[in-house]
């Protein structure tokens, strides 16, 4: 009977194989290490391709956007924030949205009022992501009851003529105050023309 002995050699062949397995599984460890570090420097890098830069203005997205409406026409919408003051266009810190002025008891819009409702028509369609309440407003003549009347027909007047340009009645809200909120307490012919009036006060949606 023949016994095969484990010679010096052997042992030897045996602690290498076993010492070089344990290398093998410590690099394939590191590896993976450096393997997630690099997906996670990746994921990193592409997020911060998202941000905004310095103030420079480089790299940023423009406010200004373009959209394409149901007849098929481009229209620019402004994504700038938007200086919504509580006293609307009557305040005039709202560029682009100005007040309509009536003559003495009428609702009828005037010719002279119609370039700036065409600007308001402008302002109203790029900043889409508001709704506009329009105020019918009188002067201090005539008893309380008939000037909220009137206030509501000139503010009507406005909603329709707004609808007529294709802005979507859905924005679109009236109120009538009277002579309740004047800007003018003058007496005067001047004076009293400044209360005869629609403002034009835009309201987020």
């Amino acid at each position: 009977m023949i016994v095969e002995r484990e010679t010096g050699f052997d042992k030897v062949l045996q602690w290498s194989k076993l010492y070089m397995s344990r290398i093998k599984k410590g690099t394939e460890e590191k590896m993976k290490k450096i393997l997630l570090a690099t997906i996670l420097m990746a994921a990193i890098t592409g997020c911060s391709s998202f941000r905004k830069k310095d103030s420079s203005g480089i790299g940023t997205e423009s406010p200004v956007k373009t959209e394409t409406t149901a007849g098929g026409e481009s229209e620019s919408l402004d994504g700038s924030p938007l200086n919504l003051s509580a006293t609307g266009s009557d305040s005039g810190k709202i560029d682009g949205l100005r007040t309509i002025f009536f003559e003495y008891d009428k609702s009828a819009i005037i010719s002279a009022e119609k370039e700036k409702l065409a600007g308001n028509v402008e302002w109203i369609k790029k900043n889409s992501k508001v709704k506009v309440t329009v105020e019918g407003h009188c002067d201090q003549r005539g008893s309380a009851e008939y000037n909220l009347a009137l206030g509501e027909r000139r503010a009507n007047a406005i909603k329709q003529a707004l609808i007529s340009k294709g802005i979507p009645a859905g924005r679109l809200t009236t109120v009538s105050f009277g002579k309740e909120k004047l800007l003018s307490n003058d007496d005067s012919e001047d004076g009293m023309a400044k209360n005869r009036r629609a403002n034009f006060v835009p309201v987020s949606k």
